[in-house]
C-alpha cells in the first residue's frame, strides 16, 4: 500500500521538476530567451502602434492577433527545434532514457515551457495593445484570443521537433530560420496579407501559421472570413503528422 501511495505523488513531482528545470535552463540562455519575449512586443510596438497608428484600433488589433502568434510560433519552433537538436548531439537523450522518469515527462516539460513562454509574451502584448495602442477588447475576446494562442504552441512544437531531428545543435538555428521567417512573412504575422502581391496572398494558406492566425484574428473580428474548423482541421493534422515523423526519428 506504501508503495502504490507514493507512484502518483513521485511521477506527479518528476513532470513538475523537468518543467521547472527546461523553463530554467531557456530562461537563463540570453539567446533563446531575449528575443523571443522582446521581438514579439518590440515589434509590435514599431510596426502595430507606431507606424500603424493612422489605421486606428482595427490595425492595432489584426496585428495583436499578428505578433502574438509570431511569438508563439518562435517560442514553439526553437524551444523544441534547437534544444532537441542539442540534447541528442550531447547524449541528453540518451541519459533521460536511462533515468527512472516518465517517458512523457522530456516532452511534456518542454510543451510547458514553451506555454509559460508565450503567456509572458501575451501578457507583454497584451499590456502594449490595451495602454498604449487602445485596443478594447471584451474579456471572453482576451480569454479565447490567449486561449487560441497557448494552444497554438502544440503544431508548432511538434513541427519544431521534428526539425530538431533532421539537424544537429549548430545547424537548427539556421534552419529553422529559414523555416519561422518566410512563414511569419508569407502569412500575414507582420503586415496584413493586402499588402502583399496577389500571388503571395493565394498561396498563404499553404503555412501552418496563417491558419493559427486566422483563428486569433477571427477572435479579434479582423480574419478574412474563412472557416474556423478548416483552420483548425489544418492545426490539428500538422500536429499529428510532425509529431509522427518526429517519433520515429527519435526512436531510431
Amino acid at each position: 500500500m506504501e508503495t502504490t501511495a507514493t507512484v502518483p505523488f513521485s511521477s506527479t513531482r518528476a513532470y513538475v521538476l523537468e518543467a521547472r528545470y527546461e523553463f530554467l535552463r531557456l530562461l537563463r540562455t540570453p539567446s533563446f530567451s531575449l528575443p523571443c519575449l522582446l521581438f514579439p512586443p518590440v515589434f509590435y510596438l514599431l510596426f502595430g502602434v507606431l507606424l500603424g497608428g493612422k489605421g486606428g484600433p482595427a490595425v492595432a488589433s489584426y496585428m495583436l492577433a499578428g505578433y502574438g502568434v509570431f511569438g508563439v510560433v518562435g517560442v514553439a519552433l526553437f524551444g523544441f527545434g534547437v534544444t532537441v537538436a542539442m540534447d541528442r548531439e550531447q547524449g541528453l537523450l540518451t541519459l533521460k532514457r536511462a533515468q527512472p522518469m516518465p517517458p512523457g515527462a522530456y516532452l511534456v516539460a518542454k510543451m510547458a515551457m514553451a506555454m509559460l513562454f508565450a503567456a509572458i509574451i501575451l501578457l507583454l502584448l497584451g499590456a502594449l495593445a490595451a495602454g498604449v495602442a487602445g485596443v478594447r477588447l471584451a474579456p471572453m475576446q482576451w480569454l479565447l484570443l490567449s486561449t487560441t494562442c497557448l494552444l497554438g504552441v502544440l503544431p508548432f512544437s511538434a513541427l519544431g521537433l521534428w526539425l530538431g531531428t533532421l539537424v544537429s545543435g549548430s545547424g537548427a538555428p539556421a534552419l529553422i530560420n529559414l523555416v519561422y521567417l518566410p512563414m511569419a512573412f508569407l502569412s500575414g504575422l507582420w503586415v496584413p496579407l493586402a499588402m502583399l502581391p496577389p500571388v503571395l496572398q493565394s498561396m498563404a494558406p499553404v503555412w501552418p501559421a496563417y491558419h493559427l492566425a486566422q483563428l486569433a484574428q477571427k477572435i479579434v473580428g479582423v480574419d478574412a472570413g474563412g472557416s474556423a474548423w478548416l483552420h483548425l482541421g489544418v492545426l490539428a493534422a500538422i500536429t499529428g503528422v510532425f509529431f509522427t515523423l518526429a517519433r520515429r526519428r527519435l526512436v531510431q
